[in-house]
């Protein structure tokens, strides 16, 4: 089962999250940007959870 990547912060929701960028997420997939996930105290308004640092994933080129 994958993460759900998603590409803004669920707070500010104006702060783009590539994939491959930095960010915060909770057990539920929540996301935010590391600015927002600071300004909260690294815990998530949805659900209470501890908001850790989302893997990164590393854009693969493709071979044609």
């Amino acid at each position: 089962m994958a993460l759900e990547m998603r590409d803004r912060c669920e707070r500010c929701e104006t702060t783009e999250l590539p994939a491959d960028g930095p960010a915060r997420i909770c057990s539920y997939e929540c996301t935010f940007c590391v600015a927002c996930g600071e300004a909260m105290g690294q815990v998530c308004p949805n659900c209470g959870g501890e908001l850790a640092a989302r893997p990164r994933r590393v854009a693969v080129a493709r071979r044609l």
